[in-house]
């Protein structure tokens, strides 16, 4: 099996703590499944697989694998669809053969990762298929769930939408609360360009915040709560001057017009923060 890697992401530490959450070693007592120890046989073996409940676009098998791998190196592993996959009902994702009590006790840490991540995935694939036919891309946001932004990102990335900024570290971006400090849109693009930020994207949501936003610098704009007519007269007034990112109030339903308008990005939070966590099960048989 070729090693699981992403940039910023170490699996063998997000790997280690989330099963010393889940066995309790930090706790009086913890440490043990003691489940698995007091019903299980220490030389039980354990077969089984790994399915979709649902229609799905297929994320996090590698890091489900990753915790099986963690308590019983030995285990057969068999991943039976790559990421990215689109699966129909009842689909076979992985195929597992190990000692049982580890299966067991790696079960839940697996299947929650490969639950939420493909959550992301399908529903990152469904808005970026309602955008139709356009140059748009979809971004995601930085409302992820602290400490899983990296595997997140990853999700929105194998369900086909872009990465926006990785953290606060990456580019700046003028909000509306930045802009009340600095005394103006121009005045705060001006600040981040002095201090030798490179990319600064700056939110506007009233049309008279552009022509301020781009004569002082800015290197992107962030078109914030408007309707399609009125993104409409905001990419008229910036002439393609410099890229221009939809935000706010983004639903599967409205992002096809809001793509129409002629955007380059569209940012959908929700791709992260409130997409459902896939209906996928893991059923084993005695050996």
């Amino acid at each position: 099996m070729t090693a699981f890697t992403l940039p910023g992401f170490d699996l063998e530490a997000f790997v280690a703590h989330t099963l010393a959450e889940d066995l309790g070693d930090t706790w009086p007592g913890g440490g043990r499944d003691v489940t698995s120890e007091s019903v299980i046989p220490a030389d039980a073996r354990f077969a089984g697989v790994m399915d979709s409940r649902d229609a799905v676009t297929v994320c996090g098998l590698p890091i489900a694998a990753a915790f099986i791998r963690k308590l019983d190196p030995s285990a057969t592993i068999e991943l039976l669809v790559s990421e990215g996959s689109a699966v129909a009902p009842g689909a076979p994702l992985m195929r597992i053969e190990g000692a049982a009590r580890a299966l067991l006790t790696a079960e839940r840490s697996a299947l929650n990762t490969v639950q939420h991540l493909t959550g992301i995935a399908t529903m990152t694939r469904a808005y970026v298929a309602a955008m139709g036919d356009t140059h748009a891309k979809l971004l995601d946001t930085r409302k992820t769930i602290p400490g899983l932004r990296v595997l997140e990102k990853y999700a929105v990335r194998t369900g086909g939408g872009h990465n926006h900024r990785m953290g606060l570290w990456d580019a700046a971006m003028i909000k509306d609360n930045h802009v009340a400090v600095a005394g103006g849109v121009g005045e705060a693009v001006r600040r981040a360009l002095h201090a030798g930020v490179r990319d600064v994207i700056c939110e506007v949501d009233r049309i008279d915040q552009i022509e301020p936003a781009l004569a002082a610098g800015a290197t992107r704009l962030l078109l914030d709560n408007m309707d399609p007519p009125m993104l409409r007269e905001a990419l008229a007034c910036v002439a393609k001057r410099v890229p221009c990112e939809a935000s706010g109030g983004v639903r599967l339903d409205t992002i096809a017009a809001i793509a129409a308008t002629g955007v380059d990005f569209i940012s959908v939070g929700r791709l992260t923060q409130s997409a459902p966590a896939a209906d996928i099960g893991l059923d084993f048989t005695p050996l």
